[in-house]
């Protein structure tokens, strides 16, 4: 059964392994071993991105990597902190400018960072609902937070509504992107595409649907449907984020302009 949650290891051995501290402070003597936490846990992110996080476990890795499993276990304790390993180490994506999100307007930073993480989570599927959870404290979190903040720092608000910014934004993206994960995993379990359901599904509906109990949606679901087809979780997004922006530009100060 896949681990849904990251944070289920023990939490003193995933920060240690998050932050490579080695047991005791110091450092083993002698040459470094040809398997080490880094190739564990590249072998773990290029298996999920390949087939889920369903397909992760200790021993399929460890089969991934040409060694027993229990040569894994040497390294990392368990799945749980694995899974940690693994959402930190794929964080490291994020700003590679990391001025794009630290200069210029408050809206351009914000742009940025929403569409940074609306393309790491189209990338990473499975990190979605990972990120939702008990958050691994581990480096590459703690840069992406550093620098959301600084997106919002300078223009006046107070550090909690720092915070909530930085939380609501990203809250936004992963609601909005998970329509990309949802349409994927229908696709996968029924075997048809949404376009192909909804057209198998159509001669139905225009046969039950009501227009006069339904008026509007008799009146808008046509139009949105010729235009939008069956869901557009990418198009949802820009509405959104500019919708949004709107909103933090009024609390920031800073009416639109349009």
């Amino acid at each position: 059964m896949a681990t849904e949650f990251t944070g289920t290891g023990d939490p003193a051995r995933s920060m240690a392994l998050l932050w490579r501290t080695p047991p005791g402070g110091g450092t083993r003597p002698g040459p470094r071993p040809s398997l080490d936490v880094d190739r564990i846990v590249a072998a773990a992110v290029q298996l999920v991105d390949a087939e889920g996080l369903a397909a992760v476990s200790m021993r399929r890795v460890a089969t991934e990597l040409g060694v027993g499993a229990m040569t894994l276990y040497g390294h990392v304790p368990g799945k749980g902190e694995l899974v940690d390993l693994m959402l930190d180490s794929v964080l490291a994506e994020l700003y590679p400018d990391e001025a794009a999100v630290t200069s210029g307007s408050w809206r351009d930073r914000l742009t940025a960072v929403a569409r940074a993480n609306w393309d790491f989570f189209v990338r990473h599927p499975w990190a979605l609902h990972l990120a939702t959870g008990r958050p691994p404290l581990g480096p590459h979190l703690m840069r992406k937070y550093e620098l959301e903040l600084r997106a919002v720092d300078g223009f006046g608000l107070p550090e909690v509504q720092m915070d909530l910014l930085v939380t609501l934004v990203n809250g936004f993206v992963r609601g909005t992107v998970g329509g990309v994960q949802e349409k994927a995993d229908a696709e996968r379990a029924t075997g048809i595409t949404e376009d192909q359901w909804w057209a198998a599904t159509e001669p139905y509906v225009a046969r039950v649907f009501d227009a006069e109990r339904f008026p509007t949606a008799a009146r808008v679901g046509p139009v949105a449907g010729e235009e939008l087809g069956a869901g557009d979780p990418a198009r949802s997004f820009e509405f959104g984020l500019e919708r949004l922006l709107d909103g933090i530009g009024a609390l920031i100060g800073d009416p639109p302009t349009r």
